[in-house]
């Protein structure tokens, strides 16, 4: 997560928010009351409706009688008013220090959101936005086995990831590890489970060649 966060106040200016957020290259700022608790969030989409209709060329009042405009009372003060506080977004999505990194990814999908606040203890402490999100995926760690490690320890480690693999059974592969060298021999369901053991092999520094020597039964004969 960012630990430096550029917030606002809910008397502060949307003019004042816009420039915050030019100045910094963000697309939203949280917004705080004077405990520090967040109260609400604006982002560039709150922004850019105000901009819709600006350019429009005005119309008579009484004109404006016989159109319907489907817009209310709050859609009015979205659109004009002048402080953070008539415009921010008020239920604010929110994770914790604690959040797994693929809970957040869930949950800016399931809002259509691209950063959520991350609060402990009723206080803002940061915000983790997508780009956090593919860092985080761009540095998944990869297993360096120790030069000096034995044949049976990389053997064991190379059982520990395969086991991590969706529907695939240890029991049916025989794994032989050499110094520079390891080979699968079994039988798997299908071509997707040979791949994924293939990935989960190539995150491991220092195994060497890898090789599958796999053939293919389905799940259902084995109850056959």
């Amino acid at each position: 997560m960012t630990k430096t966060v550029v917030t606002g106040r809910p008397d502060m200016t949307v003019s004042q928010a816009a420039e915050l957020m030019s100045q910094h290259h963000i697309s939203a700022i949280p917004v705080l009351d004077d405990a520090g608790a967040i109260v609400g969030i604006v982002s560039e989409g709150d922004l850019m409706r105000r901009v819709e209709g600006a350019n429009d060329p005005p119309r008579s009042w009484w004109l404006s009688l016989f159109s319907e405009t489907g817009k209310n009372a709050g859609d009015f003060i979205r659109e004009r008013g002048q402080h953070l506080r008539d415009i921010m977004t008020r239920h604010v999505t929110t994770v914790t220090p604690a959040t797994p990194v693929g809970q957040i990814a869930r949950v800016l999908e399931k809002n259509k959101i691209k950063r959520v606040p991350v609060v402990e203890g009723g206080k803002l402490i940061g915000i983790v936005s997508r780009a956090n999100l593919l860092q985080a995926l761009a540095a998944q760690p990869v297993v360096h086995l120790r030069s000096e490690a034995s044949v049976d320890e990389k053997r064991d480690i190379v059982l520990g990831a395969l086991a991590q693999v969706p529907g695939l059974n240890a029991v049916h592969l025989n794994v032989i590890v050499t110094d520079n060298r390891v080979d699968i021999w079994g039988i798997v369901n299908s071509d997707d489970e040979e791949a994924a053991a293939r990935v989960a092999l190539e995150a491991i520094d220092g195994l060497g060649e890898i090789s599958m020597h796999l053939g293919r039964i389905p799940a259902y004969a084995w109850g056959i």
